[in-house]
């Protein structure tokens, strides 16, 4: 006897983590290993947080707050919106999964561009709904085939900016022509999650934008910057009529104390935020000169992570760092066949993985 499976879950393929440095050394018999392969923050989060896990308990027999209350009114006053504009999730990860659940489905299709966060694509494609993909031009959005793709069976358009992972940012020029032309029936999903790794002068403020489009919808995370990866927490932001009728899918309980706890502390501490914004800004530059010495293309980037073009493949490029002790991305996984995805690490990281790779490069 077998279950009634969803026929669209057949392609479907569990998400697969990078190896872990606990793995890799077992693996490898190394001793000294640095993972620049998921994007984390490579300095871990704000001591702000390590101070106050180390003073403040969490009941454990007693619910989290479903309302996120405290989170709530902190998030709001610090980036000005009010708090039924937010909805806040298990990662951003759910809320891109509760937006799918809310408005895809077998009758609509949806939008966006490929490679991009793979996400989306996971979710639209278990609730059925077809998918229309539009491929990068040189790492950026291809806004204006994007509009050609949409029609009246459009629900959901999603934007990744700073893209993942290719690293590119759609400007604020574009992005309001783009929007100038959509119907304001279609939810355009902005996913910001290395919005404030962002310093080019011509990006957008998203906030300042929901004030005039209603159909906009944004996404974030503690996750990055703010170095919280493994307590599971993003937010969305959107007007409040849209958050009202996603809140309908959330689960009761889904983000937890702790999690609700450590981002009201993370979110305060803007000199944190600005040390590794400046850190990565730096560690950018020295993957830049490092590529223009080795002749090697790549992407300028606004998020933590550089994606660079090597001759050799992916996955063998991969296997040979692994061996001198750095954990990167292949480009094999992320559609970009040739290609490696390294997150920005520490001065002391990134110029240790620059010695393997010129090593093997040679």
């Amino acid at each position: 006897m077998s279950l009634k499976w969803k026929s669209q879950l057949a392609p479907l393929t569990p998400y697969k983590p990078g190896k872990s440095v606990d793995e890799v050394k077992k693996e490898l018999g190394l001793y000294h290993i640095v993972k620049l392969a998921s994007n984390e923050n490579p300095v871990g989060s704000s001591p702000k947080v390590t101070e106050f896990l180390s003073q403040n308990g969490i009941k454990a027999n007693v619910y989290p707050d479903g309302y996120s209350t405290a989170l709530r009114k902190i998030v709001s006053k610090k980036i000005g919106v009010e708090p039924t504009q937010l909805l806040f999730g298990n990662g951003s990860d759910e809320i891109i999964q509760m937006i799918s659940r809310a408005l895809l489905s077998k009758e609509v299709n949806t939008v966006m561009a490929t490679p991009t966060f793979p996400q989306y694509r996971h979710n639209a494609i278990i609730e059925g709904a077809e998918v229309r993909e539009v491929p990068l031009q040189n790492g950026k959005h291809d806004l204006t085939e994007m509009l050609n793709q949409i029609d009246e069976n459009t629900s959901v358009v999603w934007l990744c900016s700073p893209n993942n992972p290719s690293g590119r940012y759609i400007t604020e020029q574009e992005l309001i022509l783009f929007l100038d032309r959509i119907d304001p029936s279609v939810l355009v999903v902005i996913d910001e999650a290395y919005y404030e790794y962002v310093t080019a002068p011509d990006y957008y403020d998203a906030i300042d934008l929901l004030k005039r489009y209603k159909n906009i919808f944004i996404t974030r995370t503690f996750s990055k910057i703010h170095g919280l990866a493994a307590f599971r927490i993003g937010y969305g932001i959107g007007c409040s009529d849209i958050v009202t009728k996603i809140e309908a899918i959330r689960e009761p309980f889904n983000t937890n104390s702790f999690a609700q706890a450590v981002a009201t502390v993370a979110i305060s501490d803007d000199e944190f935020v600005q040390r590794c914004q400046q850190m990565n800004e730096d560690g950018k530059k020295e993957y830049y000169q490092f590529c223009q010495t080795h002749q090697l293309d790549y992407f300028e980037t606004e998020g933590n992570f550089i994606l660079i073009k090597t001759k050799l493949d992916s996955d063998d490029l991969f296997d040979r760092l692994l061996t001198y002790g750095y954990i990167v991305r292949s480009g094999n996984a992320l559609g970009y066949p040739g290609w490696v995805r390294i997150t920005i690490g520490t001065e002391e990281q990134n110029k240790g993985l620059m010695s393997a790779l010129e090593v093997i490069l040679k």
